[in-house]
């Protein structure tokens, strides 16, 4: 499965790697690489506990264009 992910650098420099069509799942690291890496295994991780749970394994993302 494919999954977009986003990155962010914090106030302390850490990166926080999240999964926007998997709710709460998120993770982090020292580097992009390493917050990405961390990012995959948490996604498999969330997708074994909501299969487990009986939970959808994923919400509905979608992109909207935004004029500013």
């Amino acid at each position: 499965m494919k999954f977009t992910i986003t990155i962010t650098r914090d106030e302390d420099g850490t990166y926080i790697a999240e999964c926007p069509a998997i709710p709460g799942c998120v993770s982090q690291g020292k580097t992009e690489q390493e917050a990405e890496r961390n990012i995959q295994e948490a996604i498999k991780e969330c997708l074994e506990v909501r299969a487990e749970q009986g939970m959808p394994l994923t919400v509905a993302t979608k992109q909207i264009e935004v004029v500013v």
